[in-house]
């Protein structure tokens, strides 16, 4: 396991890039289908990497708070050939076993990853109506897969988000498994 915190690729104010990808309910789904959202959180995740297993019920809360107004959409780029556990079927199953509501989406060229500079797991990026980056970073302050966490900083920045508040601190990089990526 490889740690890595976010880095900076995308900065605050530019717009989300366009994809089309599978989802676990075996639709394409692309970034036009949450236009009528007043925001779009997109988080690089995977299965098996603890980091992202810590923070399933941060998800599923994030989704019961805000996934109303907020379209939240877990995208999985890494490759799965070396680490089956991330394999599409195994998505499924992961979506069904833990509940998600949010879409899951598979990542099989990598290509959304890079675009948005995506480097861990998980990888959150909240971006406005308008599909512009407000806030890259920490779904909530419990950085270990053992902590618990005391500030929900994700749910408070959509919070901010909703009623026009300023988001003052725009990266606040997370930290988990680098994304596998395929060998050329």
């Amino acid at each position: 396991m490889v740690l890595l915190e976010s880095q900076i690729k995308l900065k605050t104010g530019d717009v989300a890039p366009e994809f089309q990808l599978l989802g676990v309910d075996d639709k394409k789904h692309t970034l036009n289908d949450y236009s009528n959202c007043q925001g779009i959180l997109v988080i690089f995740m995977c299965n098996h990497c603890p980091y992202v297993k810590a923070k399933v019920e941060a998800l599923n809360e994030l989704f019961e708070k805000c996934g109303d107004k907020i379209a939240i959409i877990g995208i999985n780029s890494n490759d799965s050939k070396d680490y089956p556990e991330d394999s599409f079927e195994n998505m499924k199953k992961m979506a069904k076993e833990k509940k998600f509501k949010f879409h899951y989406l598979v990542d099989p060229t990598q290509e959304i990853a890079k675009k948005y500079g995506a480097i861990c797991t998980p990888d959150p990026f909240l971006f406005n109506k308008n599909r512009q980056l407000v806030f890259h970073g920490k779904i909530d302050n419990a950085m270990k897969p053992d902590d618990i966490a005391s500030e929900k900083t994700m749910i408070n920045n959509i919070k901010k988000l909703l009623s026009g508040e300023k988001i003052e601190k725009d990266f606040d990089p997370s930290i988990g498994c680098s994304i596998k990526w395929k060998e050329n």
